[in-house]
C-alpha cells in the first residue's frame, strides 16, 4: 500500500508545523503548505514537501491539491490549520479587516475542503480536520470577529460530517485552548491598533496586557500537545466528532455549558482583566 497523504495549512509555524511534523513521524506524505515559504526549509530538510499556499486565493488552492493529487494520487487527510487571531471592539474593526478574517478562518478551510472532496470520495475515505478553538464555543470581550469566524466553522463542520458520512469521510474539530505560539502577542498588537484609543480604550489595553503577561505563557500548552491530539484522531478507527485539548479548553467549555450568561460573562472579563 502506498503511504498515506496529508495536506497541512499554515505548516510555517505553531500548531501547523508541529502537526507536519508528528504525521510525518507516524509515516504519512506530508504536503506542508504557508505563505511564508521561507519559513519552510526546516520541515524541507526533515522531508516533509513545503508548499506555497495562499488560502485567500483560488489559484493558488486548486494549483495545490493538483500537485498532491498529481504526485501521489490520493488525499487522506486535510488539516486545516492556517488561521489568525485579529482583536478589537467590534465597533472599531474595519469591514475589510472583518471580512479578511473570514477569507482566512472560514473560506479558505471550507474552499480548500470543497476542492479535496471529489478525491476523498473518488477513494471512499479521507479525513478532514479542523482546527477550531475553545474560541468556537465561548468569547471574549474584543474577539468577536475571531469568535464569529470559529464559531461558523464549527457548524460548518458538523454540517458537512453529516454530508460526507456515506463516502467514508471523517470531518474532526479540534478545539485548542491556550498554545504557545505566536498567536497571543500578534493578537494582542492587533487589539492595541484598532482599539487602543478612542472610547474602548481603557479595557482593550487591559485586555492586551492579560494576553502578553508571562501567567498567560506560563499555563499555555506546546503545539506538540495539539498535534499529539490530531495524530490521534486521524489514527482512530472511529474518531470522536470534537477534541477539546490543551491549556483550559475542557474546563472552560464546560463552564460554559453550565453557566447561566452573566456569570460567564463575568468570569471571561476577570481572566481577562477587563475592568468591571
Amino acid at each position: 500500500m502506498p503511504a498515506k497523504t496529508a495536506l497541512v495549512t499554515g505548516a510555517s509555524s505553531g500548531i501547523g508545523e508541529a502537526t507536519a511534523l508528528k504525521l510525518d513521524s507516524l509515516g504519512y506524505t506530508v504536503y506542508g503548505a504557508a505563505r511564508r515559504t521561507e519559513r519552510l526549509h526546516e520541515l524541507a530538510d526533515r522531508g516533509i514537501r513545503p508548499m506555497a499556499m495562499d488560502v485567500t486565493d483560488d489559484d493558488s488552492l486548486r494549483a495545490g491539491v493538483d500537485r498532491v493529487i498529481a504526485e501521489t494520487g490520493r488525499v487522506d487527510v486535510l488539516v486545516n490549520s492556517a488561521g489568525y487571531g485579529s482583536y478589537g471592539a467590534i465597533e472599531d474593526v474595519s469591514m475589510e479587516e472583518a471580512r479578511y478574517q473570514f477569507d482566512v478562518n472560514v473560506f479558505g478551510a471550507l474552499r480548500l475542503t470543497q476542492l479535496v472532496l471529489p478525491q476523498m470520495r473518488a477513494q471512499r475515505g479521507g479525513t478532514i480536520v479542523n482546527i477550531t478553538s475553545m474560541g468556537g464555543k465561548i468569547y471574549t470581550p474584543f474577539g468577536g470577529w475571531y469568535h464569529g469566524t470559529k464559531f461558523a466553522l464549527e457548524a460548518l463542520s458538523d454540517c458537512l460530517r453529516l454530508e460526507t458520512k456515506p463516502f467514508g469521510i471523517d470531518v474532526v474539530v479540534i478545539e485548542p485552548g491556550g498554545v504557545a505560539t505566536e498567536w497571543s502577542g500578534n493578537t494582542a498588537d492587533r487589539l492595541e491598533e484598532s482599539s487602543g484609543v478612542g472610547a474602548y480604550a481603557k479595557p482593550a489595553k487591559a485586555t492586551a496586557a492579560s494576553l502578553r503577561s508571562e501567567a498567560l505563557a506560563k499555563r499555555n500548552s506546546p503545539p506538540t500537545v495539539i498535534a499529539d491530539t490530531i495524530a490521534k484522531a486521524v489514527t482512530a478507527r472511529r474518531p470522536k466528532t470534537r477534541y477539546p485539548t490543551g491549556s483550559g479548553a475542557r474546563p472552560l467549555i464546560a463552564l460554559k455549558a453550565i453557566l447561566p450568561d452573566r456569570a460567564f460573562d463575568t468570569l471571561i472579563s476577570r481572566a481577562t482583566g477587563r475592568p468591571r
